[in-house]
């Protein structure tokens, strides 16, 4: 792939060279043609064929979140519930009765 890129940035390069030294060319224009000839096709190029690449470390970096997340959850749940109240009683320890009832 980037064989391909230094290729085109050499042939793009000559390019502006060639019109940097021609007799009705100017400097300004070389460095026109070297950008949009050279880098701009360049660097789009370069990123589309790098999504790919970033598609996969943001799928493998999210698969990793994932299983240190489950590995989590797993060694909290395996703990044994330390007090002698039920999940339900602890969640609301002043809870008010219902009307017309003593606690």
């Amino acid at each position: 792939m980037y064989l391909l890129v230094i290729g085109w940035l050499y042939v793009a390069f000559m390019m502006a060279i060639a019109e940097a030294f021609h007799a009705n060319g100017s400097v300004l224009g070389a460095i026109v043609t070297f950008v949009m000839y050279g880098l701009l096709p360049t660097a789009l190029a370069v990123y589309l064929m790098g999504s790919p690449s970033r598609r996969r470390a943001v799928k493998a970096k999210e698969a990793e979140q994932a299983a240190a997340a489950a590995l989590a959850a797993k060694a909290v749940s395996s703990q044994p519930d330390a007090g002698s109240h039920s999940p339900a009683s602890a969640a609301q320890p002043d809870a008010i009765s219902p009307v017309g009832e003593k606690p």
